[in-house]
């Protein structure tokens, strides 16, 4: 439906992916007047029962969405981020501006959490969620795009958003040629402990072995590791608690007695550490992708939701803007792509850094150059 101005809303939205991204998007495109769809691939719609941390930029996008309040009733809020050498000295507390007056520059807030938040405001908004149910057919005619689903169902839709993360499916439509996400040489391992009462910020540890302490709850806080592993080992959940223990041997008495902690093999979350940006186009037809499926990054700048969540909000201010699909979807693009490619190269170089792979970086200076590259408007 075409309004006075000239921009279209009311479109019939498909989205496809139902994560992080994909249910602020859906929040975004409800907001703006459009009807949406998730399909999601997990029939449990499961999520890592570990933290995540999010800075001042998603502090304002959640303000935006309207979601500010229940968002930061779930988690932790603190204004500054230490950084700690490997011998346990702090040498940097680097404040974080308040891009939200009366409310905290970072959060730290379980995914679970999150996720709950999420789904929860998606569903009153009036989006519909399907689980276990996958994309099995895409036909594009240039004025609609016709979907077959994996549980025998069909539909059509004005526009298709893939936001279905690092190993998208949609992204083999939009850009069949795109490389594979690449593996950085590093793992992440996180396990959750009682919150200590000296952990009131993010804590980081720079070094061969990375290590971060972050707050969650009143009670409740993360640790994240992240190891080198240049043989990209894929670890059996037997064992998992020991071989986490083992990697923090030598760590400054702080991080030590944490680690004589980790016993349960279950409570253990490893992942190896991937990246991808995308040059190209993200948008094929009526058919765009968002978040990780074009601009995946490792973590240690702690901005890969906070992209996705930026993402979805200047997707629906570019349709609202334009009067097709097409000027839309490269708006979209053309706002997002040098933001997302810095948060992506600096992670890296982090990374290549801490496992001897590139020259070692000051990640007190990136991290604070971050806050003021993310303090500014999206």
């Amino acid at each position: 439906m075409r309004t006075r101005d000239g921009c279209v809303n009311n479109l019939n939205i498909l989205v496809v992916g139902g994560g992080i991204g994909g249910l602020t998007s859906a929040i975004a495109l409800r907001r703006a007047g459009h009807s949406v769809a998730i399909v999601e691939k997990d029939p449990d719609w499961s999520v890592y029962g570990v933290g995540i941390i999010q800075q001042a930029n998603v502090i304002r996008a959640m303000s935006d969405l309207g979601l500010i309040d229940d968002y930061l009733d779930a988690g932790f809020g603190f204004d500054q981020v230490e950084i700690y050498i490997p011998t346990g000295q702090r040498v940097a507390t680097i404040p974080a501006t308040r891009l939200v007056p009366e409310y905290p520059a970072n959060v730290g807030i379980g995914r679970r959490a999150l996720h709950q938040v999420l789904g929860d405001r998606a569903l009153a908004a009036g989006a519909t969620i399907r689980l276990g149910v996958m994309v099995t057919k895409l036909d594009d005619d240039g004025s609609g795009v016709d979907v077959g689903f994996s549980d025998g169902t069909h539909g059509r839709y004005d526009l298709v958003i893939g936001a279905d993360g690092l190993y998208s499916q949609m992204r083999g439509h939009v850009a069949p040629g795109a490389p594979a996400p690449a593996f950085v040489g590093q793992g992440v391992w996180r396990y959750n402990f009682p919150r200590s009462a000296d952990v009131t910020a993010l804590c980081a540890y720079d070094g061969a072995i990375g290590v971060g302490l972050v707050p969650l709850s009143d009670t409740l806080m993360y640790m994240y590791v992240t190891t080198p592993e240049p043989e990209n080992r894929r670890y059996p959940r037997a064992g998992l608690a020991a071989e986490l223990r083992s990697k923090l041997g030598g760590q400054p008495p702080r991080i030590a007695a944490l680690a004589d902690q980790i016993s349960d093999d279950d409570a253990v979350v490893y992942k190896p550490l991937e990246w991808i940006m995308l040059e190209g186009p993200w948008h094929r037809g009526r058919v765009v992708l968002m978040g990780d499926a074009v601009h995946a990054t490792t973590p240690h700048l702690g901005q890969g939701a906070g992209m996705a969540i930026e993402d979805s909000i200047v997707l629906a201010e570019e349709l609202a803007r334009h009067d097709d699909p097409e000027s839309a979807f490269t708006a979209f693009r053309a706002r997002r792509i040098d933001r997302c490619r810095y948060i992506v190269e600096q992670s890296k170089a982090i990374s290549f850094g801490q496992t001897g792979q590139g020259p070692r970086v000051d990640q007190g200076k990136v991290t604070h150059e971050m806050f003021e590259m993310t303090a500014k408007p999206i």
